[in-house]
């Protein structure tokens, strides 16, 4: 088992117990491990401590982070301000560009996909592109098929393999990116409602490190009353990171629902809430 299947162990144990607000020495009792293999185990993952990582995933911790958009103050700026300042790095580095209609019915037909798996910090991923950028970008369990998750997309596309220099370059871009220092602009290529794609936009604009409710995202896309329908945009998202549907969280701080594991989900966003950090103790691995 990697660093990143134990340390999921970890979270999923905090989600399911987060109103409880948990001990690390709770939380390593409940893992069988001693608190020093946690400790170990969570330096060798994200060089931080374990109490360290957890406190950025308390229900106080991402209810402060909430307060002071809770009007949609955030993504209200991002958008006034033409995507300036620290809400712009997501719209530099990724250009979403929405398929044509017949595009969009035909289920890739004509369309011709280089796909590969690769590793990352929260598990493999699976990518598939066409010559106009990205178009499935998805976490991948043991029990998957990546090649079935491209095909549920894209059922009548021709799959063809990547080589290793497509693998480590878009290793290497991923990685970029999820430090928040993308090497180069990403092209992306969805399908989707309107709707879908204005909440997809929308995203973009979410800082590194932040997160926000869904009605202040529905706010933005002028639906406020249709919180559930913009939950189920983000729920729809197939782009997993680049799109950062992860950042999306209840107004009660509580982390809920992710189509790759709410598990996953807790650690990206403690990942990057650590990266945000400026604390001397987080070693830059």
């Amino acid at each position: 088992m990697n660093h990143f299947e134990r340390a999921a162990q970890a979270m999923q144990w905090l989600i399911e117990h987060q109103h409880e607000q948990p001990s690390l020495t709770e939380l390593a009792k409940a893992m069988s491990v001693s608190e020093f293999h946690l400790q170990r185990l969570f330096s060798d993952w994200v060089g931080v401590s374990p109490k360290r990582f957890l406190q950025q995933l308390t229900i106080e911790r991402l209810k402060s982070g909430l307060r002071h958009d809770a009007t949609g103050a955030l993504l209200n700026h991002a958008f006034d301000a033409g995507l300036s300042g620290g809400g712009r790095l997501h719209d530099l580095f990724v250009g979403l560009e929405a398929m044509t209609p017949v595009e969009y019915r035909d289920g890739g037909a004509n369309l011709t996909l280089r796909w590969d798996v690769f590793a990352t910090k929260f598990g493999d991923m699976v990518v598939a592109q066409t010559t106009r950028g990205i178009c499935v970008l998805a976490f991948v369990d043991a029990e998957q098929k990546p090649e079935t998750l491209i095909l549920e997309r894209f059922p009548q596309a021709q799959l063809l393999q990547g080589d290793s220099d497509f693998r480590d370059d878009l290793t290497a871009l991923l990685d970029g990116v999820m430090r928040a220092q993308p090497r180069r602009a990403l092209p992306v290529l969805v399908k989707g409602t309107n709707l879908q794609i204005q909440v997809w936009r929308a995203l973009l604009t979410v800082p590194f490190g932040k997160v926000v409710t869904y009605q202040t995202l529905a706010k933005q896309v002028n639906r406020p009353a249709a919180v559930r329908a913009v939950a189920s945009c983000v729920a729809a998202n197939a782009i997993a990171y680049l799109i950062p549907c992860h950042r999306v969280i209840r107004s009660s701080g509580v982390l809920n629902h992710y189509r790759w594991r709410p598990e996953r989900k807790a650690a990206l966003i403690g990942w990057e809430r650590v990266l945000s950090d400026p604390s001397p103790e987080i070693k830059r691995l």
